[in-house]
């Protein structure tokens, strides 16, 4: 198992959570609190419990206690970031809901809305809408007075979206996740794109059980996206903007008027070819946090990262082979690097200096086409 060291996990516990007041002021917790005020009123005998926990949380808690599976892919370190053996960064603010069952099957409540919101740590592609460090709320309505269900959901996310988003056209699917049933996935219109904003679902029995919580109890479980709410409230069209020091973009980020553009740094593109093996993940997501990692402290930079094709040895042309000493198995990539800080302007320099430390983190073959030296 590969665990952060000591550096990395400062490095990310040092990141700030735009999410907590206790760190300075910002729009998306505007966002939480018309959330948690519309649904107070909507339900005016359930308790509110907001809680915000260290994002260090016990391996448990982030897995086992909400229903995963031993095996889940999603345990895997490449997905998850291990801070020890048994504990994680957490992956989603869900992990704050297992200790908050525990303490309500402990309680004198019977009727309880669970407000949890942080800074979370996953892989993610790079582009306009992810991050690989976002922002999540999660919303339990845990009863045994009344019983929540399907109907009681749908009145959940209407609520929601209109609350946050009013007068947008939004959608359910159906999605599974371990601690639902019933899940679906929200998603609300934005010009002729389906842009998933969260996750709900009838609060899973075992989850409740596996609490303490007897028969008699039932909930609602919902987690939407603070970052996405926030960007399609102001009409922001790049995460990144959310976390700007320019005072022009940072003062925008106090209130949820609509956002006004300021002047865009000019962008950069540079295309890698790199040789990679047969069983390599080039997903968007694995794509994603590798560059993040090559980049370091100028991941930032990186406004998108996408793969334009990729071939087979097979397939590939014997002079091209050659040149890339390409080997059976092994995959020519194209990649497309998008470079544009938010708050100056690159030169060519620094542009080919952050485009070889991609292509180093990335490309697999013996020969080496750098373009910074």
């Amino acid at each position: 198992m590969s665990v952060l060291t000591a550096e990395e996990l400062n490095a990310n516990l040092a990141l700030r959570d735009l999410a907590d007041p206790a760190q300075g002021p910002h729009a998306i917790q505007l966002v939480v609190d018309q959330i948690r005020t519309a649904l107070g009123q909507a339900w005016p005998y359930t308790e509110i419990w907001t809680r915000r926990d260290h994002p260090v949380v016990t391996l448990a808690d982030n897995y086992d206690n909400l229903g995963y599976a031993a095996g889940s892919v999603t345990r895997e370190e490449r997905y998850t970031r291990y801070a020890s053996p048994t504990q994680v960064l957490r992956s989603h603010t869900s992990a704050m809901i297992p200790p908050a069952l525990r303490e309500l099957a402990t309680s004198e409540a019977s009727d309880v809305l669970m407000v949890c919101a942080g800074i979370c740590y996953r892989r993610d592609s790079v582009d306009w809408q992810h991050t690989g460090t976002p922002h999540q709320l999660d919303l339990w309505r845990i009863s045994r007075n009344v019983t929540l269900g399907e109907p009681e959901l749908e009145a959940m996310i209407a609520k929601l979206v209109e609350t946050v988003l009013p007068g947008q056209t939004y959608r359910t699917v159906p999605a599974v996740h371990p601690y639902t049933i019933h899940g679906r996935q929200i998603d609300v219109l934005l010009g002729d794109q389906w842009i998933e904003i969260g996750e709900c679902g009838v609060a899973a029995p075992a989850v409740l059980r596996k609490a303490g919580l007897d028969e008699s109890w039932s909930g609602l479980a919902m987690g939407p996206g603070l970052d996405r709410l926030l960007m399609l409230r102001k009409g922001i069209r790049d995460i990144r903007l959310l976390r700007s020091t320019d005072p022009r973009v940072a003062e925008q980020m106090l209130d949820l008027t609509p956002y006004k553009p300021v002047s865009a740094m000019p962008a950069v593109r540079r295309d890698l070819s790199v040789v990679v093996g047969p069983d390599v993940d080039i997903s968007d997501e694995v794509l994603g946090d590798r560059v993040r990692q090559a980049l370091g402290a100028d991941a930032e930079a990186a406004e998108s990262v996408e793969v334009r094709g990729e071939t087979s040895y097979d397939d590939l042309p014997a002079a091209a082979r050659e040149r890339l000493q390409l080997e059976p198995g092994q995959r020519n990539v194209l990649v497309r690097l998008v470079l544009r800080p938010l708050d100056r302007t690159l030169t060519d320099a620094e542009a080919n200096r952050l485009r070889d430390q991609v292509y180093s983190a990335l490309h697999e073959g013996p020969v080496l086409e750098l373009i910074g030296r």
